[in-house]
């Protein structure tokens, strides 16, 4: 992992002009800056786009950003074809491209890419373009989806990533008629995505990312989770400054209390965010549906008060796990995410501290936590063999419930009713009800054939 640190200067005067007329001077630029901002205190207003492409290639020089050409773009992209549509989101609508080696020789290899091409009717505009050039031109880390380039061409404005090929994972664990994803790599995604929150509050120059939330986190084959859009990232606080006072922005549902409230931005505020995200993953809901009953539409409102009770954590966790994930890890997570989301900003533990936490629960087995129904055939009267090792099978079994962690008490209740069941009408199917029983019959079991889930 690396940071680049670059002069913020030497976007001086191109990136930043006085502010003459820039309409008198270049009638081509498109003004979107409606409010003076700032980087590293320099006012970013008026900016110019006749010469901030050849501005950045010298400041950037020895990132590896390059800069491409529109028409480059559109060889890559195959003039955007509709066919190489990935999807849009707050910035503009996102292609799948390929740079073949004969693009630039020795400078670029191979690779497929992402190409993000600025919506000039949309929400974000020339400062969002800016603003995630130059943080992902100076910050590199696993973590972090890597910037390969950009374009700026009159009114037009693109950047270039490396491609994620499983997409986002507001995608993945939302996207109707998808694989549920597993309990280990959902771990495995908070976990990522908390080290590259985490990098970003222990730089040199600490960043607030501002917009995290589950369609900015990308993912790559093996499910490795990426923060991408640094659109909205702003400088933390430096010196005796305990905030940064700030317009708010981001996403409903995803913003700490207190930033909405003040405008005074935090790393805690990240903070904030990644416990909304983590909760995402547990629950496998959104955080506002509005489709939902109405006390369950905003996802924190509901589940917060359930997660630090463990009695009541299988209530939100999400059904398609079908209870296979581990009742410790789960219950880890869920005070997590219960300290995440604390209305408190200072009661809300540092990225680090989140990654210490998490870092062994990726590790942790899918246990399943579910029920398994299995009922005895009652056609034959005679007491065969097979019958003989069934009921040793059974005994066998109900010895492992014994286990605290297979909810013992549920499960005695259920087979003491099951018992009367059978004791007042004999003629009736046997059925036992125990938990993880599945896993723990050999294929040659006689009781194995006859197990489906209920």
């Amino acid at each position: 992992m690396t940071v680049m640190k670059i002069p913020w200067e030497t976007f001086l005067p191109g990136c930043v002009k006085s502010h003459e007329n820039p309409k008198k001077n270049n009638p081509k630029v498109k003004v979107s800056v409606t409010k003076q901002i700032s980087f590293h205190g320099i006012p970013v207003s008026d900016i110019s786009s006749s010469t901030i492409s050849s501005d950045l290639s010298i400041s950037l020089a020895g990132s590896n950003i390059h800069a491409f050409t529109l028409q480059e773009l559109r060889v890559i992209t195959q003039n955007f074809s509709t066919s190489n549509f990935i999807g849009e989101g707050g910035f503009g609508p996102v292609h799948k491209g390929f740079i073949d080696d004969k693009l630039r020789p020795n400078a670029l290899k191979a690779q497929p890419v992402a190409v993000k091409l600025l919506d000039l009717d949309g929400s974000q505009g020339h400062r969002e373009w800016l603003t995630e050039v130059i943080f992902l031109g100076q910050l590199r880390h696993p973590h972090l989806v890597k910037l390969i380039g950009y374009c700026c061409e009159e009114e037009h404005r693109l950047l270039v990533y490396e491609y994620m090929p499983r997409g986002s994972l507001e995608n993945q664990l939302f996207r109707r008629y998808s694989v549920s994803l597993p309990w280990s790599t959902r771990m495995k995604i908070a976990l990522g995505a908390a080290k590259g929150l985490a990098f970003l509050h222990e730089a040199k120059k600490p960043v607030i990312y501002r917009d995290f939330k589950a369609s900015n986190i990308l993912l790559d084959s093996d499910y490795t989770a990426k923060l991408s859009d640094f659109g909205l990232a702003k400088d933390g606080p430096e010196g005796d400054d305990t905030h940064v006072s700030t317009r708010v922005m981001g996403t409903h549902g995803y913003a700490a209390p207190e930033y909405i409230m003040t405008g005074h931005l935090t790393a805690a505020s990240d903070v904030y965010s990644f416990g909304v995200v983590l909760l995402e993953l547990l629950a496998g809901r959104r955080s506002v549906d509005k489709g939902r009953p109405h006390r369950e539409q905003n996802l924190v409102d509901w589940a917060r008060p359930q997660l630090k009770d463990p009695r009541k954590l299988r209530r939100i966790m999400d059904p398609r796990l079908e209870g296979m994930y581990s009742e410790e890890g789960v219950q880890k997570a869920a005070i997590v995410a219960y300290q995440c989301l604390s209305h408190r900003p200072k009661a809300r533990p540092d990225m680090s501290t989140v990654v210490k936490t998490l870092e062994p629960l990726k590790d942790y087995e899918d246990n399943s936590m579910v029920t398994f129904v299995y009922t005895a055939p009652t056609e034959s009267k005679e007491v065969s063999e097979n019958d003989v090792q069934g009921e040793q099978g059974q005994k066998e079994v109900e010895k492992e419930s014994s286990s605290p962690h297979r909810h013992r008490h549920h499960q005695q209740k259920q087979h003491h009713r099951h018992s009367n069941n059978r004791r007042s009408t004999p003629s009736s199917p046997t059925i036992h009800s125990e938990t993880a029983l599945h896993k723990r019959l050999t294929p040659n079991s006689p009781l194995h054939n006859g197990f489906k889930r209920s």
